[in-house]
């Protein structure tokens, strides 16, 4: 046989071998394709959680279990070809009916997690605050039985109070957020919107700083039950540090009380605290609750009033009836008592 003869038919072989070859690829390639594109066959959305440090074969297996995946070759060769096995974020993704394997890696590479909300509420301390983030099933508890100057210093501001620190707001976290995290965005949030209400605040009141205006604030919202009241009360409150006159304003004995019960007495009004604004002028030494924005925002534009005196009615609405003088004050709490009695 001629060396071209065998040229020839060699040439022949490879074209065969090479068809063959083709037909394979083509053949795993539609299977691949079609695996990863095929939507779930699921009744309801279900959840995933690929947690930190997992990998595209522990995915893989969790979706076995789950009865989603039957080729597990294929979801990887299909994750390596498209450079998503090294890029899926940690987090909880919903797994909807009408997905397919091939979005769910999408979701994953984008980082689309399952978003829940948790509520810091305004009024709250800083120690029913994070009690309230500790019950938080989706929060992961990293400040667990640290003092308050240890959480301050983990969260990087060592020296100060946390009181009143935090903005109280509706916050969106995906599962496995740390209490830190948590607490740095709600600290970042309470700085900024401070300081955007102190630049933009009214000239001439009695405030020497921003966080002066934070501890009032927090005062006008433990003293708010009703929106409308904030800007009068704050008012009021900026009279009375105007002609120096004590504040007088319960909220802040109960916060100085160590194991309060729920009852303030007469001797409490008289024990003097750092807190206590019956025994003491001014403002006292640190905010007493948290302060959402219009509390803020009252306190640095209040209302133009002469009242310096207010009671609550005793119908629970959280309306107050106020007042220019102590007498007019006098004969308010007087009906107030006679109508509790």
């Amino acid at each position: 046989m001629t060396m071209y003869k065998l040229f020839k038919k060699s040439l022949q072989r490879i074209k065969v071998i090479s068809s063959i070859a083709m037909i394979a690829v083509f053949y795993f390639a539609t299977n691949i394709y079609s695996e990863m594109h095929k939507e779930f066959s699921l009744p309801e959305a279900e959840t995933i959680n690929f947690s930190r440090g997992s990998s595209i074969r522990s995915l893989a297996t969790q979706l076995i279990d789950k009865g989603l995946l039957e080729h597990k070759n294929y979801f990887l060769i299909w994750g390596k070809l498209n450079r998503q096995d090294t890029r899926l974020q940690a987090g909880e993704y919903v797994i909807s009916p009408d997905m397919s394997l091939a979005t769910l890696l999408e979701s994953m590479v984008a980082g689309k997690v399952v978003q829940h909300n948790i509520a810091l509420i305004e009024g709250f301390t800083f120690r029913q605050m994070l009690a309230s983030v500790h019950q938080n099933a989706f929060v992961t508890q990293k400040l667990i039985d640290l003092s308050d100057e240890e959480i301050m210093k983990v969260l990087g501001h060592e020296g100060e109070h946390p009181e009143g620190r935090f903005f109280p707001d509706t916050y969106y976290i995906s599962r496995g957020v740390t209490d830190i995290e948590l607490l740095n965005r709600a600290y970042d949030s309470m700085a900024k919107i401070l300081e955007q209400e102190w630049q933009q605040r009214e000239e001439g009141l009695p405030l020497k700083s921003s966080y002066e205006a934070l501890i009032l604030a927090s005062i006008v919202e433990k003293e708010s039950a009703i929106a409308e009241e904030r800007p009068l009360i704050a008012g009021l409150f900026i009279n009375r540090l105007r002609k120096k006159m004590r504040l007088q304003t319960d909220p802040t004995v109960i916060y100085g009380i160590e194991n309060y019960d729920g009852n303030i007495r007469f001797r409490d009004l008289r024990k003097d605290t750092p807190y206590n604004t019956y025994t003491r002028g001014g403002l006292p030494p640190t905010p007493i609750a948290l302060a959402g924005r219009e509390a803020i925002h009252a306190v640095l534009h209040p209302d133009k009033t002469k009242y310096l005196y207010f009671v609550a009615y005793s119908d629970g609405s959280g309306k107050h009836v106020f007042s220019t003088n102590l007498k007019d004050h006098e004969k308010a709490v007087d009906i107030y008592q006679r109508k509790k009695r």
